[in-house]
């Protein structure tokens, strides 16, 4: 018997639905914990009753001031999410085997948000961050995931991986390629990092959002979503939207095993609340790549080549325009 959509939905929602009272006695683990994103996620997994365990590279500061402003420093804001009803702090590293299996302990999904820390414009071009330096994207973005994975295998409760990245199939496009020229090959291990997931075993939800970073967009009926890894327009999205994606994904069971494209559409045109788009999803059915690293470090490379020539031509252009200002100059000073 072949189901139509309407009667699908209803399905899935009601088995969403059961599922609802699950997830807020759910244990939940969180990585990136003060980053944008993460505090986010914590604040609303918290604000649902949902007990949640944070990874901290350092120990709380009894000496800082709590708070969670924009301005706030990183120990404030750690600070803060740890008074939270239901919130405790593990210590340690993403990039450590032994901080994610401790981190997991005990929960029954695990929300990967964490990112590396934007490096030196010149460190990345001109590769001075060995690979196997903890702050290097193949650390965070790819081993980082691993030790995930391997965590959850090993764990009897933990079943769910939520792990947030971006697109990233289009090695050459222009975005893409400043990212990786710029971040230490960030958009390269983001992917390789999905496919670690895809392969694994492990039900998991990537995440790809748009741009995130401004508050300032419309946010009334603007949510769209593109599972199987989709392609939609690349637009603004809040942090707010892509952590309460990321909460709710646990609520459906059927965005197990998916990857989803995050964006927003005009106005009036899209949801209201991702409830109605989660319900829709499916799991992955297409091949995707084994690996785009090859095609995203020659991008890498020609960007870096293009960028060098144009710099080239400036430095020329600069240095025969001082000549001249400098031939003025003594013609004045001689006369």
């Amino acid at each position: 018997m072949t189901l139509t959509k309407s009667t699908r939905y209803l399905i899935v929602v009601a088995t969403a639905t059961a599922s609802l009272s699950a997830c807020y006695a759910m244990k939940v683990a969180v990585t990136g914990t003060t980053g944008r994103l993460g505090r986010q996620a914590i604040q609303l997994l918290s604000s649902n009753g949902v007990q949640t365990r944070c990874l901290l590279r350092h120990p709380i500061d009894a000496s800082i001031s709590p708070s969670i402003e924009k301005d706030a420093s990183s120990s404030q804001i750690a600070s803060y999410l740890s008074k939270l009803p239901g919130v405790s702090m593990v210590e340690g590293d993403a990039t450590n085997a032994a901080s994610c299996k401790e981190l997991i302990e005990g929960c029954d999904a695990v929300l990967s948000l964490h990112g590396p820390v934007r490096p030196p414009p010149l460190q990345s071009l001109f590769c001075l961050l060995p690979e196997s330096d903890p702050k290097h994207s193949r650390s965070v973005n790819y081993l980082a995931v691993q030790n995930l994975i391997d965590a959850v295998q090993d764990s009897e409760t933990c079943k769910r991986i939520v792990r947030v990245t971006g697109k990233g199939e289009s090695p050459t496009q222009i975005f893409t390629v400043l990212i990786n020229m710029l971040g230490n090959m960030a958009k390269a291990w983001n992917y390789e990092g999905e496919q670690l997931l895809r392969t694994s075993g492990v039900d998991y939800t990537i995440v790809r959002p748009g741009v995130m970073g401004r508050d300032d967009i419309p946010t009334n009926k603007v949510l769209a979503l593109a599972d199987n890894g989709g392609d939609l327009k690349v637009t603004p999205v809040t942090h707010s939207q892509i952590a309460s994606l990321c909460v709710e994904c646990l609520e459906y069971p059927n965005a197990a095993k998916s990857t989803l494209t995050a964006m927003n559409v005009e106005e009036g045109t899209g949801e209201e609340s991702y409830a109605p788009l989660l319900a829709e999803v499916q799991s992955d059915t297409r091949d995707f790549p084994t690996s785009l690293m090859s095609e995203h470090k020659k991008a890498a490379r020609n960007g870096a080549a293009i960028l060098a020539a144009v710099m080239a031509v400036f430095s020329s252009g600069a240095v025969a325009v001082t000549k001249s200002v400098w031939g003025v100059v003594i013609g004045l000073v001689s006369r």
